[in-house]
């Protein structure tokens, strides 16, 4: 790339300080028609455009993206509230989220801003409205979405673009969200298991407030009714390995025990695992166990742990689409888009050989 040269040939300048009117003249034209061909191509002639792009290369110009944010009244970045890790979960599934949102937010030519809130939903309205006073926020996307939620009634009051990972459990058409779904994600999991030849194929899932939870516990009914299968074996925990682990014992030790578990995610397959080794028994050989979110734990323990894979990439990536799509006034939102998981099978849910006895 050539240097750019300052006028009155006194050396090279920095690409930082070149300005528009400069890139003008190199190319013959008006500052307007270099704002143009940079911003609006479709009013530019294709040659002019054509050699406005070249002055633009040669000189290194870089547009001022702090000046055209406050000419359209755009910052260009998007919130989103993270999380603390927990230890005694397996899942690192919002960890990941958090990485392709991000990319999927550069690509697009924004950036992710990350909140800081207390637990709870008012804590999180309140980081955001304290975010809003002090940052130009264009748009939020919200996670872990339930019934009458709170987050979307104020950032509708404060008409605040936003998009969620996670349907409206109200049924709200007007949200704009991208779900994973969770209730077919269970059924294929509880149709596998079914198809080595179980049928006391018992569910652990999340407490009922759990909308979430509700839909993949709905799965597994599913698939067991249309097979004729009991579905009496069934429990509704929190989401920790020692539950877990608690509910597979009580399931073992039914008159009419569980040789086959499905689990609302891995930390809860996870707690199973360590019952099953408490009793002397396999996953897979003796007790079926398959879990939901595909966590690095589960293609690392022994056996690898049959799980559901969450298109997270493609989430995020439509997540940023709707965002986009919202502060353009696109007629084609709100977008509600619902996708389905991948079944990762692993030897845990498979009959594998037994030992000769």
């Amino acid at each position: 790339m050539v240097e750019p040269v300052q006028q009155g040939g006194r050396g090279p300048m920095p690409h930082g300080h070149v300005t528009l009117v400069q890139v003008a003249r190199r190319a013959g034209v008006s500052a307007q028609s270099v704002s143009n061909a940079l911003n609006n191509p479709d009013r530019v002639a294709a040659e002019t455009r054509k050699r406005i792009l070249a002055a633009v290369e040669e000189l290194g110009y870089e547009p001022n993206l702090s000046a055209r944010a406050l000419r359209n009244r755009s910052s260009s970045l998007i919130a989103f509230k993270m999380r603390p890790a927990r230890p005694d979960k397996a899942s690192m599934l919002m960890d990941d989220f958090l990485y392709v949102l991000n990319a999927s937010a550069v690509e697009a030519g924004y950036h992710l801003i990350l909140c800081h809130a207390e637990d709870g939903p008012a804590g999180e309205i309140k980081a955001y409205r304290d975010l809003l006073k002090k940052t130009s926020i264009d748009a939020f996307v919200l996670a872990e979405t339930h019934r009458n939620d709170d987050r979307v009634a104020a950032l509708r009051s404060w008409g605040v673009p936003f998009a969620s990972f996670g349907r409206s459990w109200d049924g709200d058409e007007d949200v704009s969200w991208v779900d994973v779904d969770g209730r077919a994600g269970t059924r294929a999991a509880t149709a596998h298991v079914a198809a080595q030849g179980h049928t006391r194929i018992g569910h652990i899932g999340w407490l009922a407030e759990s909308e979430l939870g509700q839909d993949r516990r709905e799965g597994w009914l599913d698939a067991c009714r249309e097979r004729e299968l009991d579905t009496d074996l069934q429990a509704a925990v929190a989401d920790s390995l020692e539950n877990g682990r608690q509910a597979a014992h009580r399931m073992l030790d039914a008159a009419r025990p569980a040789t086959a578990l499905v689990c609302a995610s891995d930390t809860l397959a996870l707690g199973v695992f360590r019952a099953l080794h408490e009793r002397g028994l396999r996953p897979g050989v003796d007790v079926a166990i398959t879990g939901y979110d595909d966590s690095p734990t589960a293609a690392l323990v022994s056996p690898g742990l049959t799980t559901l894979r969450q298109p997270i990439d493609e989430v995020a990536r439509q997540l940023i689409q709707a965002v986009d799509h919202l502060m353009a006034g696109d007629p084609r939102t709100p977008q509600h888009l619902l996708l389905e998981p991948e079944l990762i099978v692993r030897d845990s849910s498979l009959p594998g050989r037994r030992d000769p006895r």
